[in-house]
């Protein structure tokens, strides 16, 4: 039987569904999978350090997510076109003696929002968080045909950076950094939620759920807890809602077919999903 070791790099990651959500998929093709949780919530600064033992363990790849997704980028030795695309990368693997980035979170969110959402208005999408995560959503949104995508984030420097990327790629006129969140969600259509706020260890919604509307829609990448506070406001207020689940597998589907070669099935690893987050 075939044995494959791969991994996941993060901060705060000890609730992750990702070993058995990929083991059990592996399973599934007749794989032996082992897949290896690396929380640097203490040492973040020792992010180099395992990517290095990563490299000479010899993992087939790995898993990044928050915060790292932007920083690892940097400790690489290539990108593929999407990562580079999007300024973050949520999946590397081995080619060889290379460590090559990918990002499956793109393609991951248009999955579960295909499957979530059907139909949704995408003429305008405020997106909340510039990070690895938020720059995935924004370019998968743009992809799927949003007209316009606002970004927020806290630290204002990262979103007009995220909306310089998109603008560059997407045109001008598609994205737009964005300092007042409430004129931002009273011209949305859609949310995308894509900070901590809301997962475990970090309690709360990241807006007042005041602002939420019914004909709005509001999409979570948080998956730990599946169901937010900020995702119970929006069902409250008659949002249609996407929770951090959809995204979650999408992107694992992707993650595994890069791992393994071998074409998953992502309806059976939602339904596995499901049973684990239930």
């Amino acid at each position: 039987m075939e044995k494959i070791l791969v991994g996941l790099i993060g901060g705060g990651i000890g609730h992750s569904l990702a070993p058995a959500l990929h083991e059990e998929e592996a399973r599934h093709h007749g794989l032996r999978l082992h897949y290896q949780l690396v929380d640097l919530a203490d040492h973040p600064g020792a992010l180099a350090q395992v990517v290095g033992a990563m490299r000479h363990i010899g993992f087939a790849g790995f898993n990044v997510t928050y915060p790292f997704k932007q920083a690892v980028i940097a400790l690489l030795d290539g990108l593929s076109e999407e990562a580079r695309a999007i300024g973050a990368v949520n999946t590397v693997v081995r080619e060889g003696g290379r460590l090559v980035g990918h990002n499956t979170d793109s393609p991951g969110w248009a999955w579960g929002f295909r499957r979530a959402l059907p139909g949704a208005d995408l003429t305008c999408v405020a997106l909340l968080g510039a990070g690895g995560a938020g720059a995935a959503c924004a370019d998968a949104a743009l992809r799927l045909g949003a007209e316009r995508v606002l970004v927020h984030d806290v630290e204002a420097g990262r979103a007009h950076a995220l909306a310089e990327r998109l603008r560059a790629q997407f045109g001008a006129a598609r994205a737009e950094a964005v300092a007042d969140l409430k004129a931002a969600l009273c011209a949305a259509t859609g949310l995308i939620q894509a900070t901590p706020v809301g997962m475990v260890g970090h309690p709360g919604t990241p807006i007042d759920v005041a602002l939420l509307r019914r004909g709005m829609w509001v999409s979570e990448v948080v998956y730990v807890p599946l169901e937010t506070a900020l995702l119970s406001a929006a069902r409250r207020a008659g949002c249609a809602v996407m929770d951090g689940g959809h995204m979650n597998v999408g992107q694992a589907a992707g993650a595994f077919r890069l791992f393994t070669g071998r074409e998953p099935d992502a309806a059976r690893m939602e339904a596995h999903f499901r049973r684990l987050a239930g």
